[in-house]
């Protein structure tokens, strides 16, 4: 994602004279080429992410659009005041990209997962929060900031995520779910990377005659109310999966948009961490796995929610010992 994010800045910035780049003294490699063609509008602020922030509101003001990249802790728990008062306060169009969300620095300990930044950013006003599931969809948010700015919030990976959508996304398209995958029984809802884990979950489902349509998240705030209650009030169980903490999550602003709208009908289940500290050191595969944060955990799950509740009218019975047969 990080190698798509600099290629597409470099493509908009020829395009768009306003646009700057602050790095927090990371990624310097990776923006060489926007250095060799747009070298006065490239910072390197050094390690001192709250003094980028401030940087970024202070060219805001001047008619600019600051992008300002860096690690997601140090992007945002770090410049939470500085995000809340110099950026979204005065309703600037400062653009903050972090890198490595979730558990993707998984084996550099806590002080560099990003499993609070959703909760954290989406509760202070005028804050756009958009959460990108693959390369595709990221550019498409790219795009789409540079066409509607705002204070905005752009939770990416790290590199090496998969191509989850087979066709083209536009811009258009990113404040709405997007449908990838479509079934009658189950509604699996993801945002960000653990979307590959979302599609390993339905392909292992649809095994047991289980059919998911799958839907991926970009945009967590503002939700698309109207859409989403009309889309997933069609399904008997809609499930939420995120790499974050389930306290104020995807998760949890989806419960709050049931809730306020007094929706009854969908069982809704969310998957995502606990609120504890996950203290062990290693990949983000073997985070996720540790966590249950993997396909095989999520359909294992989802199957037993089925059998516990008794569910009817899925796509085949299902019996107590997870074999299952055409209805």
């Amino acid at each position: 994602m990080r190698n798509r994010f600099a290629a597409k800045i470099t493509q908009l910035a020829k395009i768009n004279e306003e646009i700057v780049l602050l790095s927090g003294d990371i990624g310097n490699r990776l923006f060489d080429n926007f250095k060799i063609e747009q070298p006065s509008r490239f910072f390197n602020c050094g390690v001192a992410e709250q003094n980028m922030l401030g940087v970024a509101a202070g060219l805001a003001k001047q008619g600019f659009l600051p992008f300002t990249y860096t690690i997601a802790p140090f992007s945002t728990t770090r410049c939470l005041e500085q995000i809340k008062l110099d950026v979204a306060y005065h309703d600037l169009p400062v653009t903050i990209v972090s890198v490595g969300a979730g558990l993707s620095y998984a084996g550099l300990g806590p002080t560099h997962h990003a499993l609070e930044d959703i909760a954290l950013l989406r509760s202070i006003p005028n804050m756009r929060v958009l959460n990108p599931c693959d390369p595709d969809e990221l550019e498409a948010c790219l795009d789409y900031v540079v066409a509607e700015p705002k204070p905005t919030y752009i939770r990416m990976g790290k590199k090496g995520e998969p191509k989850i959508h087979k066709r083209i996304i536009n811009k258009n398209e990113i404040d709405n779910p997007i449908k990838i995958a479509s079934g009658a029984d189950l509604c699996l809802i993801g945002s960000g990377t653990i979307l590959e884990e979302v599609m390993n979950a339905a392909d292992l489902l649809s095994k047991k005659g289980i059919t998911s349509s799958v839907f991926s998240l970009p945009m967590i705030k503002p939700l698309a109310k109207k859409i989403i209650l009309q889309q997933f009030q069609k399904y008997k169980i809609v499930v939420i999966c995120e790499e974050h903490s389930l306290t104020g999550g995807v998760g949890s602003a989806l419960a709050e948009l049931y809730v306020d709208n007094n929706i009854l009908g969908p069982q809704l289940l969310r998957f995502g961490v606990s609120d504890n500290f996950y203290k062990k050191s290693g990949s983000q595969k073997y985070a996720r796995e540790q966590l249950a944060l993997t396909g095989e955990r999520f359909a294992e799950r989802i199957l037993s929610i089925i059998l516990e509740n008794k569910h009817e009218n899925f796509g085949s019975n299902t019996d107590a010992n997870g074999k299952t047969s055409r209805a």
